[in-house]
């Protein structure tokens, strides 16, 4: 997992950011204005910064100017949603830019594509007796070889990127199927179904009552 740095003024939201960050096993540190982020990166080398725009002291334009996160990737996470400041953002050099307000399992889809792209590793993910090699599309249960359909893996792989995190049908259903799926939010169940058999993860794949299901790792 990575290391993150987060800076953004409004502590809940940084709060909230942090803790979504740990639930899927991130590790980082929170800064709330410019000055601070420049601190905190002062014996720091965070693998990716998530950075808000409007900050006291400096923006986050003005740290992108001044370099201070060299070669380090980053998401601006910022209520200006204008064209102008996403592209400006962008040309900065920021690898994404999400417009708040945000939604988290959004934010930590973003994190991921970035942390793929900039920084590719084997994805092996273990839980109890089963591996999964997310990459190769492997999996292994007590040692013994298991077979996922395509959605059945996909489905999967949406838990295992929003770990310890809830979610509902509905967004299951855009994860994993696409916005242009028509069916309706049994579906979802029935591949549960299969998953907690196949992988053995009855205990693991959590209902959450008149929501969806959450991945307990």
């Amino acid at each position: 997992m990575a290391n993150i740095l987060i800076v953004e003024d409004e502590k809940s939201i940084n709060d909230l950011i942090m803790m979504n960050l740990k639930l899927v096993g991130h590790e980082g540190k929170q800064a709330f204005d410019g000055n601070e982020a420049i601190t905190v990166m002062d014996g720091f080398q965070p693998d990716l910064v998530i950075l808000d725009v409007m900050l006291p002291d400096k923006d986050g334009f003005s740290l992108m100017e001044q370099n201070i996160f060299k070669d380090i990737p980053v998401i601006f996470l910022t209520a200006k949603d204008s064209i102008t400041d996403k592209v400006k953002g962008l040309k900065l050099g920021a690898d994404d830019y999400i417009v708040k307000p945000f939604e988290a399992v959004e934010l930590l889809a973003r994190v991921e594509a970035v942390l793929r792209r900039v920084k590719p590793a084997e994805r092996i993910t273990t839980i109890d007796n089963t591996i999964i090699y997310l990459d190769q599309r492997v999996i292994s249960v007590d040692g013994t070889p298991v077979d996922l359909t395509n959605r059945e893996f996909e489905l999967l792989e949406v838990l295992i990127n929003n770990r310890n995190i809830a979610l509902s049908r509905d967004k299951l259903l855009d994860l994993a199927w696409g916005y242009d799926y028509f069916g309706d939010t049994r579906t979802v169940d029935v591949h549960i179904t299969k998953l907690r058999k196949k992988l053995k993860f009855e205990n693991r794949i959590k209902t959450v009552f008149k929501l969806g299901y959450r991945l307990e790792v």
